[in-house]
């Protein structure tokens, strides 16, 4: 396997693949990503939080119901951004330069900005580390044990909404421990734009130092504190994510695919040619996720109605 950093990809890029093999946007079904294909309803958003600059008393409704949906720890802050990739370039700048180590294959968008920052990226012997848990692509949970001994230790916990009893979110009051999380995966509302940061709080006051005054729109406040306090939705949508997990294995597995892990929002399956079978799915305008680094790895994201489930069975190879 070929070094599992070095490659940038993503998923998604539904205007690129039209390009490549036809059909409007509106045809496509898009399952290159783990994003929860039936999103929590946004319901009214008053008409200043798009008018008025972000204002304090919204930012409090915001964390104050993070800290209650994850069970932040006392003496634990938060800080809230523009996605969790914009804490995620800001986490080279919480240890002086060195060498970090990112176990992989992994979300590749961590290599890069320690890269960026002049890190040197590696596997093991690091003051730094960073983990994906649950890890994508291959849904990897990683023990306490395994996340000791470094200056800086990054838990990217954008998937863990799925199997919240698995989160390390108690370690965020130790020395040097960040857990980052990410709403737009889980609540299905990527584009609005919104991550959080839990750590101690001088961590914290550097992050929202860097980040700047209004780093969070003001409807993704007024959405992200209704949605993160619908406990009751947030169960609903794990029993169904699961039962929507294991019939997608069903349906791969009966075409002779592999199951090699991910969480109950992506599905990662080993197959025989993954270009191949991207490429034929392709054809029936459905999009998935091939690595870099895999020759027979392929990801899939869940359907969302019955036509996208049984439109998906009819193109698979």
């Amino acid at each position: 396997m070929q070094d599992t950093h070095k490659t940038r990809d993503h998923g998604g890029g539904i205007d690129a693949a039209a390009a490549h093999y036809g059909g409007a946007r509106a045809d496509w079904l898009d399952l290159s990503t783990g994003i929860n294909p039936v999103p929590y309803p946004i319901g009214h958003i008053p008409e200043h939080a798009w008018t008025a600059l972000p204002d304090q008393a919204a930012l409090d409704r915001l964390l104050a119901a993070a800290r209650s949906f994850w069970d932040v720890p006392e003496g634990a802050g938060i800080v809230a951004a523009n996605g969790a990739s914009a804490l995620i370039v800001q986490m080279p700048r919480l240890a002086e330069r060195g060498r970090v180590s990112i176990p992989g294959p992994t979300y590749n968008e961590h290599a890069a900005a320690f890269r960026a920052a002049g890190w040197d990226v590696g596997e093991s012997n690091a003051k730094a580390r960073v983990v994906v848990h649950p890890n994508n692509p291959d849904g990897r949970l990683w023990s306490d044990a395994e996340l000791t001994g470094a200056d800086l230790t990054v838990i990217d916990e954008s998937f863990c909404d799925t199997c919240p009893e698995e989160s390390h979110i108690d370690r965020a009051t130790e020395p040097g421990v960040v857990v980052l999380k990410s709403f737009g995966k889980f609540w299905g509302l990527a584009g609005l734009r919104l991550g959080f940061a839990i750590a101690r709080p001088e961590t914290c006051a550097r992050l929202s130092e860097a980040l700047g005054p209004w780093s969070v729109s003001g409807p993704a406040l007024q959405i992200g504190a209704v949605a993160l306090g619908d406990r009751a939705w947030a169960e609903m949508t794990r029993v169904r994510l699961a039962r929507d997990a294991a019939r997608l294995d069903a349906m791969l597995e009966a075409k002779g695919a592999t199951l090699i892990g991910g969480t109950s929002l992506f599905r990662t399956y080993a197959v025989p040619d993954a270009a191949a079978w991207q490429d034929k799915l392709a054809q029936a305008q459905i999009w998935t996720r091939v690595f870099p680094y895999s020759g027979t790895w392929l990801r899939l994201g869940l359907p969302g109605g019955e036509d996208d489930w049984h439109r998906l069975w009819r193109a698979l190879p």
